[in-house]
């Protein structure tokens, strides 16, 4: 099986998997993980002063943060963000595996429709489906979510599905370093990037071709790739 963060990989880069496949290395940075933490503090958070929470990893000013923090306790799903079913759960489905941060019990909102275009549908009772959270150290996008936090999310809400043997529609995304969540459907879109990056992490067996664009000079591995040091006539073709 392949794990939420290879097939997330594979979505930026199938190159970059190949080489930290190879390195074998797939610890999250301390600083990462103190961000992951923030996502189980929220409530002694949002009331925080400003000399705590400059000593935390945020990426806002304090009261932009406390801000963020407050338009979170207006979301429907808040109080079981901040007390959820499960943390740091291992879930196994039919194709992925992996660690999902939270797993939260829902209300019954998402009980019914379709998962996505897949055909499936449940019928609405009084415990709907549960929402996988997959928790990001980083920065969101202005809309919606990267690509392949959107993968992670999509896989993460097969394996769900797949343990719980009911449809998951739906994951969330947190980014706690900066206090917003962001909603992923498993659209027929969500689920096509996912069912590509499964397809380009199961076939890499050699290093993929570069993608040499924006990424590379974010890349840890950009000088084993060798981008950056190709000569003019190879990017010219």
């Amino acid at each position: 099986m392949i794990s939420f963060s290879d097939v997330a990989r594979a979505a930026y880069c199938p190159r970059q998997l190949y080489y930290v496949r190879r390195a074998d290395e797939r610890r999250v940075p301390p600083e990462a993980s103190a961000r992951i933490d923030l996502a189980y503090r929220y409530p002694s958070l949002v009331g925080a002063p400003d000399a705590t929470l400059r000593r935390l990893p945020i990426r806002r000013s304090p009261a932009a943060y406390r801000r963020n923090l407050s338009r979170l306790r207006e979301r429907d799903d808040y109080d079981r963000l901040v007390d959820p079913d499960r943390t740091r759960a291992f879930c196994a489905g039919k194709d992925c595996h992996g660690r999902v941060h939270k797993v939260l019990a829902d209300s019954g909102a998402d009980g019914g429709g379709a998962d996505g275009g897949t055909g499936a549908v449940d019928t609405p009772d009084d415990d709907g489906p549960p929402t996988p959270v997959i928790v990001s150290p980083g920065e969101p996008p202005e809309n919606g979510v990267w690509e392949p936090q959107a993968v992670r999310a999509v896989a993460a809400a097969k394996a769900l599905s797949w343990e719980r043997e009911r449809t998951v529609p739906r994951a969330l995304v947190e980014y706690p370093s900066v206090g917003v969540v962001r909603s992923v459907r498993l659209t027929r879109r969500k689920l096509a990037a996912y069912r590509r990056a499964l397809r380009a992490a199961r076939a890499i067996d050699g290093p993929p071709p570069r993608v040499d664009d924006d990424r590379c000079s974010a890349c840890e591995y950009r000088d084993q790739c060798g981008t950056g040091r190709r000569s003019l006539r190879s990017l010219l073709g």
